[in-house]
């Protein structure tokens, strides 16, 4: 059996660190075709692909992001190594990446990963972005999950897993010195509304119900930011739709108040990953962690 040729494994930590080919043969001093020659090398002693090329650019197979993960530990283990021994400084963490959708709740992210954030041992990083981005940052291995209220089914070209995290009712949420005193019908329309975008299936939802009670709400704002919304609803006189997590606080100190549930409508959120062989424990941790918490609440 061919020994693993360290040399040839920095490298490619290299190329992956600085994120081209050309950058990481200007960095190590050699040319491109002698390093292309070695990554070849390394692909052929571990019978496995570690990039594949869309267009001019590398992007790291499944088998590549596992090889960095392990070539990421090894390396800067050697780094924190020769630190400890030069300088007494030592380190002790791993990171683990989480991609948010821009407009979802930040109390229900904070949620999820308050398990992580004082464990000494894990970094967390968190970016937050469109779906479309998400979900290419997870194709390319650049998070290891994300974090939706957007459904992800898989096709032909990529097979996501995606799992029902939490489920929340929407209410119509509204400042507390407002007196409603009947259940949601078609004298709503007193009231000015903040409402989500066309396009949030929460406001799908709502207009159906607005129909069904022959109720038009008179709009005075938009925003398909939850966390505007939640400032719009707090800063103004008028109503809005969403989970009460979203403004727990403010439901809390009085701010705000629910008024009341909207039946069947919910709001959903997911946690995406890509399927495959080799998933970093500390993720299914996390997700069957939270499962579990909220089965027990």
């Amino acid at each position: 059996m061919a020994r693993l040729n360290y040399h040839h494994l920095q490298y490619f930590w290299h190329i992956v660190k600085v994120g081209s080919l050309t950058k990481a043969a200007e960095k190590l001093h050699i040319s491109q075709s002698a390093l292309s020659s070695q990554i070849r090398q390394l692909e052929e002693s571990l019978d496995c692909a570690l990039f594949l090329r869309q267009g001019r650019k590398l992007v790291l197979t499944e088998f590549g992001n596992l090889a960095f993960s392990y070539a990421d530990s090894i390396f800067t283990k050697g780094i924190e190594l020769e630190n400890l021994l030069r300088k007494g400084i030592a380190s002790e963490s791993q990171t683990l990446r989480i991609g948010v959708l821009s407009t979802m709740s930040r109390n229900f992210i904070e949620s999820f990963v308050e398990p992580l954030l004082n464990h000494s041992e894990i970094k967390l990083e968190i970016s937050a972005s469109g779906q479309t981005n998400l979900l290419n940052a997870l194709s390319n291995h650049q998070i290891d999950l994300a974090l939706t209220n957007i459904e992800v089914r898989g096709n032909t070209d990529q097979l996501w897993e995606c799992i029902l995290l939490d489920r929340q009712p929407i209410s119509v949420i509204g400042p507390a010195e407002i007196e409603i005193k009947h259940g949601f019908s078609a004298k709503y329309a007193e009231y000015n509304w903040i409402l989500p975008n066309q396009d949030s299936p929460i406001r799908a939802a709502f207009d159906g119900l607005c129909a069904l009670h022959h109720l038009e709400p008179h709009i005075v704002a938009e925003a398909n930011d939850m966390a505007m919304l939640r400032l719009l609803a707090r800063d103004s006189r008028a109503l809005t739709v969403m989970p009460e997590v979203v403004v727990k606080d403010e439901l809390k100190n009085g701010v705000l108040k629910s008024f009341t549930q909207l039946e069947g409508i919910f709001e959903n959120f997911y946690a995406v990953t890509i399927k495959k062989h080799f998933r970093k424990f500390e993720i299914s941790q996390l997700v069957n962690q939270f499962l579990v918490k909220k089965r027990a609440l």
